[in-house]
């Protein structure tokens, strides 16, 4: 059979270094739609981009061809430069180290879509930590508790 036929749906999620609350809603908006566009322009579907004021979670229509840590790690050093150029913040903007990523089937693509779409008020009942922890147990994905936010003090 010629060519390649694929339907991969990923979740990715990671945050601002330290954990800090430095994503302002007075231009959140603009750079997820810069987070978007670098999604598109690396020939991948951008679903949805959004999160809270520490945090970002990108759904994505994934092609094979492209790695997924590539993919984060294009979209972690462009926004963070992206921030930093428009001087946004005080001092240095940066992405913590690493990400949590996770897969779905497109039965699930409306549910993942209004999960993200409702971060505001997701977080007003559920930290960023027990979210963090709640997808890695949900998805059996092994880890150490005891260093899972060495990131986060």
């Amino acid at each position: 059979m010629a060519g390649t036929y694929s339907q991969i749906y990923i979740q990715v999620v990671f945050a601002v270094k330290g954990r800090q609350n430095l994503i302002d809603r007075q231009w959140q908006s603009q750079l997820y739609e810069y987070i978007a566009g670098i999604i598109k322009g690396k020939n991948q579907k951008p679903i949805i981009v959004n999160g809270a004021t520490d945090h970002i979670h990108c759904f994505i229509g994934l092609k094979p061809s492209m790695a997924i840590s590539d993919l984060v790690r294009d979209i972690k050093n462009n926004s963070s430069n992206f921030v930093n150029q428009k001087g946004w913040v005080n001092g240095k903007f940066s992405w913590q180290e690493g990400f949590g990523v996770f897969s779905y089937s497109h039965s699930h693509i409306g549910r993942v879509y209004n999960y993200i779409l409702n971060q505001e008020e997701h977080h007003k009942r559920k930290t960023f930590q027990v979210e963090f922890q709640d997808f890695l147990s949900k998805y059996e994905v092994e880890h150490k508790p005891d260093y899972l936010f060495d990131w986060i003090d």
